[in-house]
């Protein structure tokens, strides 16, 4: 069978590439960014493209049987190139998917579709309310999803929680950088929220039942979270205890902070943006007993377990990214004027 994993270069899709060439499928990766992983390159097609070029879309759809699609813009890229990649490309990847007669299409959108909610668990048929262009356009890229599931297609709607793992870097690279360098870390509020996260390797079991399981069951809407996770403060705590030199997680207050970094955000010199300062002091978690049910999901990994197996992966590769930085996933933020406020910690 061959698959398509578009944003095949990117933090998810390298893990899903390896994990699909372990079960012996053929892989495509369609990805606007250049694609630099030795292990793989010569074990599967590279397209470099862009989703909202039809050309790109349609050379990389030959022959393919099933497609996962992960390509997104994420919320610090523009609120343009948020919506035409989100819910342009997405719909294009859709309607060339349904000429092609593309057995599934297993779309990744995000648990941010949720917005900030006023209760915990979320269901999947929770009210949907995203925060500003990112969670918006994840909204409409899943309301063009269930078009095509009413056009008779099977797409598998994903849900998310903020996942970690080999590769990861982005917003998380911010805090393993103080870690690794012996600093205390703070945090929004008193940290006895309760905020669930997902190792990928987890994401990438839920992703491959929805490719082995009978389409009836698969053709839904699915949260995937961690099983196990406690609160904020003590979940990160764990990384300082495994740094080794006895720092602690240092709790904020939260309002004068908020308006600090929404301040710092307008000038351009924070890393951080709304959807990361507004809900890090708030609960957040979902409710994966459907996928449980249907889809057999059985995360292997606690919030404490997925941390501290990415801190191991910083450690050990931070001399091939230590003079990147970016907006993606794939590479550290700049810290901006945070790199200012470490020294006081």
């Amino acid at each position: 069978m061959k698959i398509l994993v578009t944003g095949g270069a990117g933090f998810l899709g390298i893990n899903l590439i390896r994990y699909l060439l372990q079960k012996k499928y053929e892989v495509v990766s369609l990805d606007i960014s250049d694609f630099n992983y030795p292990d793989v390159k010569d074990k599967i097609k590279i397209i470099k493209g862009d989703i909202r070029n039809n050309v790109a879309v349609e050379s990389a759809l030959q022959n393919v049987d099933m497609v996962i699609h992960t390509a997104a813009a994420l919320p610090l890229y523009k609120p343009d190139e948020i919506y035409t990649t989100d819910v342009k490309g997405t719909r294009l990847l859709l309607h060339e998917a349904f000429k092609n007669d593309v057995k599934r299409f297993i779309h990744v959108s995000s648990t941010a579709v949720y917005g900030i909610p006023d209760h915990h668990p979320l269901y999947e048929n929770d009210k949907l309310d995203g925060v500003g262009p990112y969670g918006k356009a994840k909204i409409e890229a899943e309301n063009v999803c269930i078009e095509f599931r009413k056009k008779g297609m099977c797409v598998p709607i994903i849900r998310p929680k903020s996942f970690i793992g080999p590769e990861r870097l982005g917003v998380f690279a911010l805090f393993y950088d103080w870690a690794k360098d012996g600093k205390n870390f703070p945090m929004i509020g008193n940290g006895n929220n309760r905020y669930q996260l997902l190792d990928v390797e987890d994401l990438c079991d839920a992703i491959y039942n929805c490719i082995v399981l009978p389409g009836k069951i698969v053709n839904d809407t699915f949260n995937i979270g961690a099983k196990l996770f406690t609160t904020m403060k003590e979940d990160y705590q764990s990384v300082l205890d495994y740094a080794g030199f006895g720092k602690k997680i240092i709790g904020l207050p939260e309002k004068p902070i908020i308006l600090t970094l929404k301040l710092l955000e307008a000038l351009k010199i924070s890393p951080l943006y709304k959807w990361v300062y507004e809900t890090a002091s708030k609960d957040s978690f979902v409710s994966i007993e459907k996928a449980e049910r249907q889809l057999n999901f059985s995360p292997k990994y606690s919030n404490k377990d997925a941390l501290i197996r990415n801190y191991k992966w910083y450690l050990e590769n931070m001399n091939s990214f230590k003079d990147q930085s970016g907006i993606s996933h794939r590479v550290p933020w700049k810290q901006g004027i945070l790199s200012i406020a470490k020294k006081f910690f």
